[in-house]
């Protein structure tokens, strides 16, 4: 029998429509993939307001759409234009159990984990008994603590904290706490630092999902442009994941991106650190070479950070036909025992008021030599069914929720 491994990519929050209580969360109507198609369908060969000496060119995604994602709910995004007659994978969408629309959350119901109290959030900003003690700790005020975008924030704030030393703490409709500094006043690793002392102190009453590094730079063009060496310092998944229990079986886990930074390193053998999509596209190439047999799991958070949360659909969109470009790649390198897996976490859709994630179904869809090609799987309860199918696959322990879809989607 051929070493099996499983494949799964998050295209970070390529929602796929509002779930039925999106209007609890302030987002019914939300639609992060449809409303993409939307606007290039208006703006097409008008000229780019993002990308100089450019019009904005037609959305096309036709590798993504012979894998059948054009094909959900019967062409339930721009219509029949991306369905195919004979799709190459079996595909469909999922709901969301858990409460709210955050990366973890997402992140962990995916792997077996239900969240059913959301994680706290400040949207008055952190308290100002824990802000003087995190002050206490690392030796100086900080600036900011309100919810903000985090390249607004940097840009208003900037310039008092490079003339001060001061960190700008921020936080948004998710449970983090953001600090942002420039590496030419405040160190890489003394940013680090910062952020390790306030993930000790935000617990219990001051409870947090993460805590997140925000480095930038002043650029050549005297810009204020965040880096790659972003880092998260998250809570641990508070049962066994889907990585634990592959692991537990014997197997690699290799995770591309911020994947070990949701999980706190539980349950991942290999981790590698990424810069951008495409190098996450990359390194989950280079992982392909690798892995032998097991779990390889990537995140491409670019689709999120750069261009959702900064309402940029074109952006967006360009990095989604991007991608689909890179899939001839990852198929050509899978083997006959390999099965991907295309899917989201959340949604944020970029033509949405605010800058904050929106609460929508995601996407999925299942490739490879064992994977029945055209079916529409039609047990879409829950995001967990998609790790509950790879522990499966694996031969696995089986995830405290989710059910296995395996016995429909293959041959």
């Amino acid at each position: 029998m051929d070493k099996r491994r499983a494949i799964l990519i998050i295209l970070d929050s390529m929602g796929i429509g509002d779930l039925a209580d999106a209007a609890n969360y302030g987002d019914k109507g939300s639609d992060t993939l449809g409303h993409i198609v939307n606007w290039f369908d208006e703006h097409q060969g008008e000229k780019s307001e993002k990308y100089e000496d450019s019009l904005v060119p037609p959305f096309e995604i036709p590798e993504l759409s012979k894998l059948g994602l054009g094909n959900i709910g019967g062409g339930e995004f721009g219509g029949d234009r991306f369905a195919v007659e004979h799709p190459e994978g079996a595909y469909g969408k999922l709901r969301e159990l858990s409460k709210g629309k955050d990366t973890i959350t997402g992140h962990w119901e995916i792997c077996g984990i239900e969240t059913p109290t959301p994680f706290k959030t400040y949207p008055d900003g952190f308290p100002e008994e824990f802000i003087k003690t995190f002050e206490e700790k690392i030796g100086i005020e900080v600036l900011g603590n309100y919810p903000e975008s985090g390249t607004v924030i940097i840009d208003n704030l900037g310039p008092e904290h490079e003339a001060t030393g001061k960190p700008i703490v921020y936080t948004s409709s998710d449970s983090v706490f953001q600090i942002a500094a420039n590496t030419a006043v405040i160190p890489l690793e003394k940013l680090y630092w910062m952020c390790e002392t306030a993930r000790e102190l935000l617990q219990g009453e001051w409870a947090c999902g993460r805590v997140i590094a925000r480095p930038y730079i002043i650029n050549e063009k005297g810009e204020r442009e965040r880096t790659s060496d972003r880092h998260d310092y998250a809570v641990s998944p508070p049962e066994e994941t889907l990585l634990d229990k592959v692991k537990a079986a014997g197997k690699t886990v290799y995770c591309v991106g911020k994947i070990n930074d949701i999980f706190n390193g539980c349950g991942v053998t290999d981790t590698v650190h990424t810069d951008d999509n495409m190098d996450g596209v990359d390194k989950t190439l280079e992982a392909m070479n690798q892995v032998e047999e097991g779990f390889i799991f990537t995140n491409l958070v670019d689709f999120d950070s750069k261009y959702g949360h900064r309402r940029d659909p074109e952006g967006y969109g360009r990095a989604i036909m991007e991608f689909d470009n890179r899939l001839p790649e990852l198929k050509a390198a899978m083997r006959p025992g390999d099965i991907l897996i295309l899917t989201a976490d959340h949604g944020n859709d970029p033509t949405w008021s605010g800058f904050d994630h929106t609460r929508e179904h995601i996407p999925c869809v299942f490739y490879g030599n064992p994977i029945k090609a055209g079916v529409e799987f039609k047990t879409p309860e829950t995001f967990a069914n998609i790790g509950a199918t790879i522990a499966d696959y694996l031969g696995a322990e089986k995830l405290s929720i989710g059910e296995s879809m395996l016995e429909e989607i293959s041959k």
